[in-house]
């Protein structure tokens, strides 16, 4: 067990030790200086906008930002949405695999744009080839979309009065060729080395130790794990995730997915830092997240490793931890360590099954969501923070009397509504899906039958764990998460539309809030530094910014952590 302690501590530092100079390079790509990369992507970006007629230097304003933002999006909705439900009549099919539904393809395709990957099918048996690779496309481009974002956030708190902040799309291009795609490149070699498949054959046959002959779905795995890891997309090539032996062979190959989906979101932190020259500041802002991913993390590893206690009363001893739903390659405490990490990051990806989990663990991964501001995805885990700080120095300033400001710039009463309405929207779309799911859960009315499918199957556990699966479900969609409780059956039309519905709002009206106070702050008038001003590099506005995120954030789910794992909790004492 202190090996398995010693393997957590040691990723978890590796990662922030790399991330630093990750972001110092994250800072010098956005900034537009030169990188040793240059001769290598040059070329390619230039090309790409040749022939996309878009001049990458022409500077936008926030609106015409969030246009191009939006644009390019639905594009991409709308094709991946064609190649789904067509899937079983198009090229890379070796398996025969059918079409999508339309609810599947339409929850499918918003899921992947987004850079949520909730999956209501199974992998190796619900998508062709030609399937996987456009979300492997998708994954690229939804995180190279939440990047671009947040460096026009970056360039907007640098500028002193402007309204120029650089160009969204070279931003994008950038994100995805000089950012993703040789970080994702480093990872699919690890896994190719270590036994991960990157071929377009279909299924092989193997015979087992018993001589039984079964068939092993393969297909161009490796890439597509490597750039779901970078991205912080989470989307499993198999239907397991990253819990399948062929996905996630090793314990070696485990640690580099997990540095994977660590590396971006740290990164971006210290690039914030760098891009701004106030690394201080970008200290402070890592040193809560920090905080509270470890207060999200020990509990869980601690409950993990001391196993069931409803197993300890039959007096059986757990020397390995509580391993339902486990890979004995990995271990119990490594696997809750994963679950904190997926769940914080919103990467979705999963190494045991998280329906497994312990109560207290199940908690912890519900509230790592329902923050979500410690770490984030891909660029959008700043944006999440940034509403926060809007909030920490309005309440700030009203407590000492003076009128609000951040980085020399005042804080009014347009851009405190806007922080204000994204605070609420996460809690508001959460707990409105859950309390109308359980609603028909409980209730199989004729309406209840007929959206859902028989509304009474959609669970195969009762009581509170039943609860806390329906609440996952929303809660990891409104995140742009994508991991579930997998105790319940989702591939049906009101959870492939309601979700599909909450991913597309807690996606861009998150994106759309801070570009627009950024862009707003942007306009107005610098005031340089004086003694009064309110400085956002100390300790003491960290502790703010926590006390502001555990007001509004954390306790709003109280409730409805107290109807579910808390609950379930208190049944096995």
């Amino acid at each position: 067990m202190n090996t398995e302690f010693f393997g957590v501590i040691s990723i978890f530092i590796l990662s922030i030790v790399l991330a630093i100079p990750v972001g110092r390079y994250i800072a010098i790509v956005f900034l537009g200086d030169k990188t040793m990369l240059d001769a290598i992507f040059n070329p390619i970006e230039k090309f790409i906008f040749k022939i996309s007629g878009i001049n990458a230097t022409e500077e936008m304003n926030w609106k015409q930002h969030l246009k191009a933002l939006l644009s390019v999006n639905m594009v991409w909705f709308f094709l991946c949405f064609f190649v789904l439900l067509f899937q079983g009549s198009l090229p890379l099919n070796p398996d025969g695999n059918p079409s999508m539904s339309p609810d599947l393809a339409f929850n499918t395709a918003i899921s992947f744009v987004v850079n949520c990957n909730l999956q209501h099918y199974s992998g190796e048996t619900g998508l062709s080839y030609l399937g996987q690779l456009f979300l492997m496309f998708l994954q690229f481009v939804s995180a190279g979309t939440g990047m671009a974002a947040a460096a026009m956030v970056f360039v907007a708190m640098r500028e002193k009065t402007t309204d120029k902040l650089g160009n969204f799309y070279n931003f994008f291009i950038k994100s995805c060729t000089r950012i993703l795609l040789p970080l994702s490149a480093i990872v699919a070699v690890v896994l190719v080395f270590s036994g991960t498949p990157m071929i377009f054959e279909g299924k092989d046959k193997i015979m087992t130790l018993q001589g039984d002959t079964v068939e092993v779905s393969r297909g161009p795995a490796a890439a597509f794990v490597g750039i779901k890891h970078i991205g912080t997309n989470g989307g499993g090539f198999f239907g397991v995730n990253s819990a399948h032996p062929l996905e996630n062979p090793t314990y070696l190959t485990n640690a580099v997915e997990l540095w994977a989906q660590l590396i971006i979101p740290f990164a971006m932190i210290f690039a914030l830092g760098f891009f701004l020259n106030k690394r201080k500041f970008s200290w402070i802002v890592f040193g809560v997240m920090t905080a509270g991913f470890l207060m999200l993390v020990i509990p869980t590893i601690i409950s993990e490793v001391n196993g069931n206690p409803a197993i300890e009363r039959m007096g059986i001893t757990q020397t390995t931890g509580a391993m339902e739903g486990k890979e004995v390659r990995f271990g119990a405490a490594i696997s809750g360590f994963w679950s904190i990490a997926t769940t914080v990051i919103s990467t979705g990806s999963v190494n045991s099954m998280h329906d497994s989990s312990m109560p207290v663990s199940g908690t912890m991964q519900l509230l790592a969501m329902m923050v979500n501001a410690f770490y984030g995805g891909c660029g959008v885990g700043w944006l999440n923070f940034y509403i926060f700080i809007i909030l920490a120095v309005f309440i700030s300033g009203l407590m000492v009397g003076r009128t609000p400001e951040f980085l020399g710039k005042k804080i009014e009463a347009r851009e405190v509504k806007i922080a204000a309405f994204i605070a609420i929207l996460h809690p508001l779309l959460i707990l409105a899906g859950t309390a109308l799911a359980t609603y028909f859960a409980a209730n199989d009315t004729a309406m209840g039958y007929w959206f859902s499918g028989n509304a009474t199957g959609w669970l195969n556990n009762p009581g509170h764990h039943g609860f806390s699966e329906m609440l996952y479900e929303f809660t990891s969609s409104a995140a742009n998460n994508g991991s579930g409780f997998e105790g319940l059956g989702d591939n049906n039309p009101f959870w492939n539309i309601t979700t599909g519905i909450v991913l597309l709002l807690s996606r861009f009206l998150p994106i759309i809030g801070p570009l627009a106070i950024a862009g707003l702050l942007a306009n107005k008038k610098y005031i340089p530094e004086s003694a009064g001003t309110l400085k956002t590099d100390t300790t003491i506005f960290g502790v703010m910014v926590f006390a502001v995120i555990a007001i509004i954030a954390a306790l709003s789910f109280f409730p409805a952590l107290a109807l579910g794992p808390l609950a379930e909790y208190f049944t096995l004492k």
